[in-house]
């Protein structure tokens, strides 16, 4: 006697119900034995990735797969169970009830853990490689890391969202609206700090200045020029260490990319410093009379140019009375 006639006699049920019931008993079977291999399959493929670039790329890519994919191992192996899940759930394609109500919950589930995983797998992957190339033109490699990697999520989480709603038939246009209306008034509230990552690109691009280098930059017209050596390239500003002073001055890439800046370091010839200390403070005439009589004095001198002189006279910190310091090229 077959299990159809044992549930009949049983049950007492008809033939159709029966078949029905013992289909939906063998759909739901395969389904749950496609969760068990993709549970397996999502542990082992991690593993089967790691061995094949050990043993075809073990110098190449094999060292970058344990920098970057050993510490999100476990966001990697949910992405990939609910992505397989994702597949298998279409063995329950023709029993919409149950279908649709694990279409939603599944779907959410691989979306949050795929969005997951690619923010951190950008994450990582500024912090091996992106720091390295940063290094070399600022120290600030921290600030870099957390702007780009916010810039990241911000996209990683847009398309998840698109995503999801694509799969659930959501109405993508509203969804689409309602992301524009709250982009834009981030926009707004952070134009500037758009503005200054924008600069610090530019800068990275361009390289006028260097670490290290000296420049000169005039941010008001009616003071002196900035003179100093660039201590940091940040990616949201510069930082430029006053020669005398040995005050900082922070200013912001968006302003530095719209100045012209001199720089000092690259020039064929030797810049000097001269500084003459007095012992009282001078008035504007005094001060006048210091500047014409030392630059025409430091103009007339062998090998120096004369357009080069440039005379700054200041108050000293910690010691009263007036510092001229006079900068030439020879």
């Amino acid at each position: 006697m077959d299990v159809q006639n044992i549930i009949q006699e049983i049950f007492q049920v008809p033939a159709e119900f029966q078949q029905e019931l013992l289909a939906f008993g063998t759909k739901i079977a395969t389904f749950s034995a496609a969760l068990i291999g993709a549970w397996i399959l999502a542990r082992l493929a991690p593993f089967i990735l790691k061995v094949g670039l050990e043993r075809f790329a073990g110098k190449t890519l094999a060292p970058g797969y344990k920098q970057v994919i050993n510490p999100i191992h476990q966001a990697l192996v949910r992405s990939l169970f609910f992505g397989f899940a994702v597949l298998a759930l279409a063995l329950l394609r023709d029993y919409q009830g149950i279908y649709g109500f694990l279409n939603f919950f599944f779907y959410l589930a691989f979306s949050v853990c795929a969005g997951w995983f690619s923010s951190q797998l950008m994450y990582q992957v500024l912090q091996v490689y992106g720091v390295k190339v940063i290094r070399p033109f600022s120290h600030d490699t921290d600030d870099f890391v957390i702007v780009i990697s916010n810039l990241a999520n911000t996209v990683v989480t847009f398309f998840t969202i698109v995503y999801f709603a694509q799969t659930q038939n959501l109405n993508l246009i509203s969804v689409l609206a309602g992301l524009g209306i709250v982009g834009l008034a981030i926009s707004f509230a952070a134009k500037e700090t758009f503005a200054q990552i924008i600069g610090s690109i530019v800068l990275y691009l361009d390289r006028p200045y260097m670490p290290g280098e000296y420049v000169r930059v005039s941010f008001n017209p009616k003071d002196e020029d900035v003179y100093g050596r660039i201590e940091a390239i940040g990616i949201r500003s510069t930082k430029i260490r006053v020669a005398a002073k040995n005050t900082l001055v922070i200013a912001p890439n968006s302003v530095m990319i719209k100045k012209d800046i001199e720089n000092i370091s690259r020039g064929t010839k030797v810049m000097s410093l001269l500084y003459l200390d007095f012992s009282r403070l001078l008035n504007d005439g005094e001060r006048a009379l210091v500047k014409n009589v030392v630059g025409d004095a430091i103009g007339n001198l062998l090998g120096v140019e004369p357009l080069s002189v440039k005379i700054f006279l200041f108050e000293p910190e910690g010691r009263p009375g007036t510092r001229a310091r006079a900068s030439f090229f020879c």
